[in-house]
């Protein structure tokens, strides 16, 4: 059986059942250095006190811009087709997100 030939400038890319079935997050922690953007997505469930980190990106700055570019445009396409998306109430996370709490 031959290979099939990929046309140049086209990617192929898999997703195995597992990767695509996803993780729910409804918490977004972003940090930074001045090499990569480190982005952890979360699922904080009401009255729980402990949560974990259920994915993490790791993202060079260029990447993250990108990346940021990206859903920016992609919320753009998203309201012109569904209407405006309505912004949560602000929710108030503790800084020190579960670890210990720095001391002078």
């Amino acid at each position: 059986m031959a290979e099939q030939q990929i046309p140049a400038g086209q990617l192929n890319i898999e997703i195995s059942e597992e990767v695509a079935e996803g993780q729910y997050a409804n918490l977004v922690i972003i940090t930074h250095s001045h090499a990569e953007f480190v982005i952890d997505f979360v699922n904080v469930m009401p009255g729980t006190p402990k949560s974990k980190v259920k994915s993490r990106l790791i993202l060079t700055p260029q990447h993250a811009k990108r990346f940021m570019k990206a859903l920016s445009e992609n919320v753009v396409r998203f309201e012109a087709a569904n209407g405006k998306i309505q912004d949560l109430e602000e929710v108030q996370v503790p800084m020190n997100f579960g670890g210990p709490t720095a001391q002078a």
